[in-house]
């Protein structure tokens, strides 16, 4: 029986992910969930073509570039994906795989197509544990992107149990488990984290070495797995795609707010909100020079392309990623992706003369979850405090 953990109480991004239009919006967070956005529905090109708002969300401005949703089929078509009626903007559809033919006489239509709800580009993957095909097409680009063959995860293939879940083995295994067990336990019990915080996210821990483990959904389904190691050492699961961690918690969200780590998503829910996400993956260390690059080319934050759908929904967008130097960093490049017009930054507290608090996780264990609700209902537009970020990094 687990024992118990705790006792205290549009992404039109610039170059393709989407900016919404001027919208008015008030300084305040509000509650977790917030109102959704209801706003027409356009259609470019052919109007002939009739598509419903129920088939692209709730989102100001939804406009189709017809030409590019044919040039993207038409791409689709090339690769042996019949792109029929059923393969609407915005919808995933659900194909036999031209690959492996569905596994032969099941017939299974395990290939899942998604275009984007703009028709800017599509995504594909055979969920079949002996295919796993997957790819990408782009409008305006003359390839198709392959993309590496991802493997099909589940709680018993990661060796993954309750946190706290003491299974029947030898003595001895089982005292080095019990162990292990103390310091994950006096790990979160460290940053405040509450047991039903844990239980609502699924936080787990693996069989063979014990180490915390946060899995990443998608729709329900796992998708990858991140581990924090007693060594405090974090490991992504090999040869999954990248996600936004806490992505089935703003399916609904008109407002998002984003940090840099579980623990501090986790942290942000014991705030009072639920509607947070974190990177799957560290800060750069600095800000990118260069111009963004096109979206297929855009590996480093690839998981904001596959979260597309759910951030083109967000009219406002709250960061709170680290307050050091590649925290600001990290910042700015969501926010030059995300639109800048949308974004609100967090300013973390200051924790003496000459430092501030790291981030959300450390805001909790210090001043208490009413302090970081606050701090993150106060937070600035990005405009007006990019300008003064830079003196509050610490070295």
């Amino acid at each position: 029986m687990p024992v118990r953990i705790m006792q205290p109480g549009h992404l039109s991004l610039t170059n393709g992910l989407a900016t919404t239009s001027s919208v008015t919006v008030p300084r305040r967070l509000g509650r977790v969930w917030s109102r959704l956005l209801s706003y027409p529905t356009h259609v470019t090109g052919n109007p002939s073509l009739q598509i419903d708002a129920e088939s692209f969300g709730e989102h100001k401005d939804d406009t189709i570039d017809i030409s590019k949703l044919t040039e993207v089929k038409q791409k689709l078509n090339l690769v042996g994906i019949n792109c029929d009626d059923s393969c609407i903007p915005g919808r995933y559809a659900h194909l036999l795989c031209p690959k492996c033919k569905g596994g032969g006489r099941s017939l299974e239509r395990s290939l899942s197509v998604h275009i984007i709800r703009d028709g800017d580009f599509a995504m594909w993957r055979c969920f079949r544990v002996d295919c796993g095909w997957a790819g990408r097409a782009f409008a305006g680009s003359n390839k198709i992107r392959k993309v590496m063959s991802s493997r099909q995860v589940a709680e018993k293939s990661l060796g993954l149990e309750p946190l706290g879940e003491k299974a029947c083995r030898s003595a001895s295994f089982l005292l080095s488990v019990l162990i292990q067990l103390h310091e994950l336990i006096a790990y979160l019990g460290e940053r405040m984290i509450s047991e039903g915080t844990l239980q609502r996210n699924s936080v787990m821990q693996r069989l063979h070495d014990q180490a915390i483990a946060f899995p990443y959904w998608h729709n329900g389904v796992l998708v990858g797995c991140k581990y924090r190691s007693m060594e405090r050492k974090f490991r992504q699961e090999k040869g999954t795609e990248k996600w936004l961690y806490g992505l089935d918690d703003i399916n609904e969200a008109a407002e998002v707010i984003i940090v840099e780590g579980e623990i501090d998503k986790l942290s942000v829910e014991e705030a009072g909100f639920q509607n947070c996400v974190s990177v799957p993956s560290g800060a750069p260390p600095k800000v990118s020079n260069r111009e963004l690059p096109p979206r297929e080319k855009d590996t480093g934050y690839q998981y904001l392309w596959n979260c597309k759908e759910h951030l083109d929904k967000v009219s406002r967008i709250i960061l709170g990623t680290d307050a050091d130097t590649p925290g600001h960093a990290l910042a700015e490049e969501l926010a030059r992706r995300l639109g800048k017009d949308r974004c609100w930054r967090v300013r973390w507290p200051k924790k003496d003369e000459f430092s501030y608090f790291k981030d959300a996780n450390e805001v909790l264990k210090c001043l208490g979850p009413g302090a970081l609700r606050e701090v993150i209902e106060n937070a600035e537009l990005y405009q007006l405090h990019v300008s003064e970020e830079a003196l509050q990094c610490t070295k």
